[in-house]
């Protein structure tokens, strides 16, 4: 008799039921006049202007309102406290984690990531992940890694012709995204990931509409929301079926990949199930696949705007500068934020920024506000890796990864393949920004609307 565990869509059908971010009871009633100021408009308009366009509400609350301010949003008109200045963060990073959870401000993405996402978990649960995880991403697996991430940029590369003229955000979406399955997943056999790319994409490719979509099963029966609930119980028929298989290879403690390292038991005899498995891997390939290419994108676009970046950039690829090269990602990640916020919902009451807020508030850094701000980087809006060159910024004023112990624990991978695929890019090809560009909100992350257009040239 099949169990739950043989039937992937039975698993994903329960993580749906599970995983709805609408559900609970309503927020506890919020006396408003111990929060800081913010806008009196309907709830429905506040979630819209911070999920669907934040890059323009969020500067203008901190100017209306100053360094902090709140934001209700859906569900439920929860409150959102919004922090601008580095202290604020400091105290949310090194705030108890008992009390300030970040699992619960990342509710949105449960559906789509599970209950075992390292981003959803919080405590010990959180701690047990995340000791699992970590000997995956460390100094020595990096080191392995690289020459995986060189090989894949490298093919990419060499497709490009002399004056083609492309999306860049397209090709380095191809770039990460092929990354993440043979470095990750570990898998090189042509069917599999061409049976899985495109899964991915749909995926990673939804509004935030589709996402706040999740709390209502009947819309899940139509238009872009069943699109979206079909390719899940596919990717995750797909993605069980490559950790069953991967459990019986008779090569598993040889293999270098993501999955085949956290299928082997720990020190401690501890093990993930496959569920937590699934969950890891899909937040891995969530937050490691378009976060890197968007940024990889803005690079370009900054690089290719200037001839004089694009000199000095061009030099240390083929020098092998990495150091100017990180640079250039860090302040492409610094002007051009992915992520817009860091989030913790406090389970007890507590004190932030002089603040006492009350439990159920959810409060976070403003990664748009704080990578802006001109006291902490002078002249914010323009282009200059320099500032990232033998130094740092202040402390909690650079907060891509976040902070603290929930910091992302892919930051260095993602560094890595950053400075790999634009050392590849830059040493073969002249790159020239075709028009301008902004950013405009894809899922919970940011890209640039027209694809960060370059025209290559050998």
């Amino acid at each position: 008799m099949a169990t739950l565990q043989d039937d992937p869509a039975r698993l994903t059908a329960r993580r749906f039921a599970r995983m709805r971010p609408i559900d609970g009871e309503s927020p506890p009633p919020t006396d408003r006049s111990v929060l800081p100021p913010g806008p009196r408009w309907p709830v429905l308009l506040q979630s819209a202007g911070l999920l669907r366009f934040r890059h323009t509400f969020v500067p203008w609350l901190h100017r209306r309102y100053g360094d902090v301010f709140t934001v209700r949003v859906l569900p439920k008109g929860r409150p959102l406290v919004l922090f601008t200045r580095p202290e604020h963060a400091k105290e949310i990073f090194a705030g108890d984690p008992e009390v300030f959870h970040a699992g619960k401000g990342n509710a949105i993405l449960g559906p789509i990531m599970g209950e075992h996402s390292l981003l959803l978990q919080d405590s010990a649960e959180h701690k047990r992940a995340r000791k699992l995880l970590m000997p995956a991403f460390n100094g020595h697996a990096l080191r392995g890694y690289e020459a995986l991430v060189t090989e894949v940029a490298r093919a990419e590369v060499a497709r490009w012709r002399d004056g083609e003229e492309f999306r860049s955000l397209d090709r380095m979406n191809d770039v990460t995204l092929e990354v993440i399955l043979r470095v990750v997943f570990g898998i090189t056999d042509e069917r599999r990931l061409s049976e899985l790319r495109p899964r991915v994409r749909a995926t990673v490719d939804i509004s935030p509409v589709v996402l706040l979509g999740w709390g209502y099963p009947r819309l899940q029966q139509f238009g872009p929301w069943k699109r979206t609930v079909d390719n899940a119980y596919e990717l995750d028929r797909l993605i069980y079926a490559e950790i069953r298989e991967r459990r019986a290879a008779t090569d598993l403690a040889r293999r270098t990949d993501v999955l085949s390292q956290l299928i082997r038991v720990d020190d401690d005899g501890d093990t993930l199930s496959d569920e937590e498995l699934r969950d890891q891997l899909v937040t891995l390939l969530l937050a490691g696949h378009e976060t890197t290419a968007s940024a990889l994108a803005w690079s370009l676009h900054e690089v290719g705007r200037d001839p004089e970046q694009r000199r000095r950039a061009t030099q240390a690829a083929r020098e092998g500068d990495d150091a100017w090269l990180e640079a250039v990602l860090k302040e492409a990640m610094r002007l051009h934020p992915v992520i817009p916020m860091v989030v913790r919902t406090l389970q007890q009451p507590a004190t932030v920024g002089g603040h006492d807020l009350p439990a159920g508030v959810t409060v976070g850094p403003s990664i748009l506000v704080a990578h802006a701000r001109g006291d902490h980087h002078p002249d914010p809006d323009v282009f200059r890796p320099e500032r990232f060159v033998g130094r740092n910024p202040p402390t909690n004023t650079w907060i891509p990864f976040g902070g603290g112990v929930r910091r992302c624990i892919g930051a260095g991978f993602s560094l890595m393949e950053g400075v790999a695929v634009l050392r590849e890019v830059l040493a073969v090809h002249d790159v020239e920004a075709v028009g301008e560009d902004r950013p405009k909100v894809r899922n919970i992350t940011s890209v640039p609307l027209r694809g960060s257009r370059i025209r290559v040239r050998r």
